[in-house]
Parts: structure tokens; C-alpha cells; sequence
């Protein structure tokens, strides 16, 4: 996916006219909400000239992995941010640019130059002192106090191996201890023998690798704990029985399968058209109405357009029309096994449904000559906002919900 950046780059690509000004190009801002980002990977290399339509970059925001295009004609001079770089904030020089032909032999210098905030916060200290000195070599340059400056894997080391962390001169900026510190770290003779080998040796410990947290997993870790605090969750579940859904996507699917394999409904499909249904039905439990809903299309076209935008979301290249302006989100982690859960609400959206696996469950049924039956029951729960959708309208939702998947031809006709 492109996205342009025509008022950005215009910005950033300010031509004088002397012809031999270089300009810092700044971390652009992909999405209204977006306050930082990484880069996924540079596309063009240092001194390679580029023109108007080519990929410069790929910027990893907090929903997905942007391709940036060039608006002008130019050339990299100088790359600050490199690939892997993360949490930048927006407005932070990443790069250096000039017009083709102007002369970059001073790019280096003027990239050191651009504002601090352009170094990823990762490779910074928690809480570093403003104006910090030149990096401390010996124990006794270390911040005062009681606080010991140590990564969070050093951190984890040290206590696995028994290693004082006071003990240990810090390699790392301003004098922080870095995990290679404690791995190096060698007891002295004088220490007891029942105090080093009481530990694992480093042969002993579990093998791991240390993943940073990507921009989309904090993001979505930041707007969910604040709903979890701030909005007023109440949870409504019913019970459905699938066994006329189940019959009848098998005779559809039967039906496509000798036209298209790929184009088979799955459970999920009538899902989606069931609440959509059920928000025409129910309007106070739908935040917005945002043109065509998804009630008034086909299984055929919710099915496709589902397995299009799962796809595009694994490989992370939605684009912001494709994921932003929902009203109401379907949580499905039946497919897993998961047979009962309760979602959070993702704001500003007043309402998220959480759908369990499909089981089997025998029910009374005095029809039947043995007093019971089995039926394939589907367990659903609405997660809510008190403040906008209250317990009625919750009910008269699950209830016309209810009705479509246990009714499935009446969203047929």
C-alpha cells in the first residue's frame, strides 16, 4: 500500500534557492493518531538519487507496515534512522535529503545536528539525566543514589544467577548494565563456594530470545487498558443453537464448492451477517451509520471481503480506510476451542461481541421418544458501554442476533 505524502514531503523537501541546502526529513505522520513509529526498512540506499513515484522507505505504524513515495525528485544523503529503528517519534529527523546534484559532502554533519527525539527511545536508558556526560566507565560514575541504571534481560539474568547487580560496572549508555556486563561477571576467589554453586551454570539456563514489543501490540496494550479503566464494561451472554446454520452452510457450501472451492462459507460468514442484521434491527446498539452496512450484503461478499482483509492484516498492510471508522467489533476465538469469553471494548466503539466454539449440548425435548436431543449450541457474549448502550437494548440486540442464526433463511430473504 502507497500512501502519499505530498504536504509532508513538500515540507521536508524545501528547496532554496542557492540549490545547496540540505534539509532533514522528518518521521511523517501516517494516521491522525499515530504519535510515533518505526522503520520497517529503507528502500533506498545513502547517495542514491530517487524520483517522483519511487518507495523510499517503509514506515511500521501501529496498525500497519506503510510504503512512503516520493513527490519530488531527490537524493538521500544521509540516513539517521536505520531499519529496525522503533518508537520515533513523529516530527523526528530520520533521514537527510537534497535535490540531485547539490553537493552532500557535509550530510553526515548536518545529520548530527537534528534534534535528539530522532534516536529511538530503545536505545536510551529508562529515565535518562538531561545533558547526560560522556559514558561512565567505572562503578563510581554512576548516577547517585540507590537506583543501579540495568537493562530489564540484565535484570532477569542477574536474579536467575544469583549476581549482585552493585557488583557490576555497566558498559552501556550513561553507565546502564547491560545484559553482556552480567554474562562477563566472574565471582571473586574469596567468594564462598556454597554461594556460586548453589546457581545454574550458564549451560543450565533456558535458551530465549528477547522480542522487542511491536508498535500495533503496545499500541492496542495502551487503548485497551485505558477502556478496561475508564469504560463502564457490563457482559450479556446467551446461548445459540447453530443446527440450522450448520445445515445450511453445508448446502451452500456444496453448492459453491462445485463452482469455486475457495469460495466456501465458513461459520464466521453468517456471524457478520447476523450482526449486521441485528444492528439494523437494534440501531442504539451501533455507534454510527457509515454508508452501506454489512447487513445488506451477501454471505458470498461478506466471505470474500472477510478473507481479504484477514490476509492483508496478517501481512500488515491495511490501509487506514480498512480498519478505521468500525462501530461494533466481532471477537471470534471459537475456531481455537475457546468455548466461553468476555471481550474489551475497543474505543470509541460502545459495543464488541465474543464468540465461543460451536459444541454439542443435550437439551430437554419431549417430541423425542428418549426426553432429550443433542444440538450444536454457540456461546456469545456482548461486552458493552453502560454509558451509551444500556442492559435493554443489549437484550433486544442478543435476542434479534439470536433470532437470525437460529432462523438463518429470514436474512435470506
Amino acid at each position: 500500500m502507497a500512501f502519499s505524502l505530498a504536504r509532508v514531503f513538500a515540507r521536508n523537501m524545501h528547496v532554496s534557492a542557492r540549490r545547496s541546502a540540505l534539509t532533514h526529513f522528518n518521521m511523517p505522520a501516517m494516521s491522525p493518531t499515530m504519535t510515533e513509529g518505526g522503520i520497517a526498512s529503507w528502500k533506498k540506499k545513502e547517495g542514491e538519487t530517487f524520483a517522483t513515484g519511487d518507495v523510499l522507505l517503509e514506515i511500521e505504524t501501529d496498525k500497519a507496515t506503510i510504503d512512503v513515495e516520493a513527490t519530488e525528485d531527490g537524493i538521500l544523503a544521509k540516513i539517521i534512522a536505520q531499519d529496525g529503528a522503533k518508537n520515533i517519534q513523529v516530527g523526528s529527523a530520520i533521514a537527510v535529503v537534497a535535490e540531485e546534484g547539490d553537493d552532500i559532502s557535509g550530510a553526515a554533519d548536518f545529520a548530527s545536528k537534528a534534534p535528539s527525539s530522532s534516536a529511538p527511545k530503545e536505545d536510551l536508558p529508562p529515565n535518562p539525566l538531561p545533558n547526560p556526560p560522556s559514558a561512565p566507565k567505572e562503578k563510581s560514575e554512576l548516577p547517585s543514589g540507590d537506583r543501579i541504571f540495568a537493562s530489564p534481560i540484565a535484570k532477569k539474568i542477574a536474579l536467575e544467577r544469583g549476581i549482585p547487580l552493585g557488583k557490576l560496572t555497566g558498559s552501556g549508555p550513561n553507565g546502564r548494565i547491560i545484559r553482556e556486563d552480567v554474562e562477563k561477571y566472574t565471582p571473586s576467589a574469596a567468594a564462598s563456594p556454597s554461594a556460586t554453586t548453589s546457581q545454574p551454570s550458564a549451560a543450565q539456563l533456558p535458551d530465549y530470545v528477547d522480542t522487542p514489543v511491536s508498535n500495533m501490540r503496545r499500541t492496542i496494550g495502551a487503548r485497551l487498558n485505558q477502556s478496561k479503566q475508564e469504560l463502564p464494561h457490563y457482559y450479556v451472554t446467551v446461548d445459540v443453537n447453530m443446527d440450522k446454520v450448520l445445515k445450511l452452510r453445508e448446502v451452500f457450501n456444496k453448492t459453491l464448492g462445485e463452482k469455486d472451492k475457495a469460495a466456501k462459507l465458513s461459520v464466521n460468514d453468517f456471524i457478520v451477517k447476523a450482526v449486521g442484521c441485528a444492528l439494523s434491527d437494534v440501531p442504539e446498539a451501533n455507534s454510527a451509520w457509515l454508508g452501506e452496512d454489512v447487513g445488506s450484503k451477501g454471505l458470498v461478499t461478506i466471505s470474500a471481503e472477510t478473507k481479504a482483509l484477514a490476509k492483508k492484516a496478517r501481512d500488515g498492510k491495511l490501509a487506514p480506510a480498512e480498519y478505521q471508522g468500525g462501530t461494533f467489533t466481532i471477537s471470534n476465538l471459537g475456531m481455537f476451542g475457546v468455548s466461553h469469553f468476555t471481550a474489551i471494548i475497543n474505543p470509541p466503539q460502545s459495543c464488541i461481541l465474543a464468540v465461543g466454539a460451536t459444541e454439542a449440548k443435550l437439551v430437554p425435548a419431549p417430541e423425542e421418544e428418549r426426553g432429550f436431543k443433542t444440538v450444536q449450541v454457540m456461546n456469545v457474549t456482548l461486552s458493552s458501554d453502560h454509558r451509551t448502550v444500556d442492559g435493554a437494548i443489549a437484550a433486544r440486540w442478543l435476542a434479534a442476533f439470536k433470532g437470525y442464526l437460529e432462523n438463518p433463511l429470514t436474512f435470506m430473504l
